[in-house]
């Protein structure tokens, strides 16, 4: 078991400290704060963390079962292997009569 770490105790300034730090900051030309306008415009950072655009064709999880020579040719193809596999069943799909 990992050894526990002390949990930290967090105060909040004074008014009197806080007027300080904005004096401070207000001073520094470096380390202006932040108007209204830019505040507002800011986006939680939380939303980009979420992977890749969702797809507008959005790819459905199944599960197959492929006989052993059929995922050993397509995984000897190297990575991207599944998407290969996809492309060969939507053009073996073009190549037939569509279904009524």
């Amino acid at each position: 078991m990992p050894p526990k770490i002390p949990r930290q105790t967090y105060y909040m300034p004074t008014e009197e400290e806080d007027r300080e730090i904005t004096a401070a900051a207000l001073a520094d030309p470096d380390a202006q704060p932040m108007t209204d306008e830019e505040l507002d415009s800011l986006v939680p950072y939380k939303v980009y963390l979420r992977g890749r655009p969702k797809l507008a064709n959005k790819k459905q999880l199944v599960s197959v079962r492929y006989s052993p020579e059929v995922l050993q040719w397509f995984r000897a193809t190297g990575p991207g292997w599944q998407a290969r596999m996809d492309e060969a069943l939507k053009a073996h799909i073009a190549r037939k009569p569509k279904l009524d």
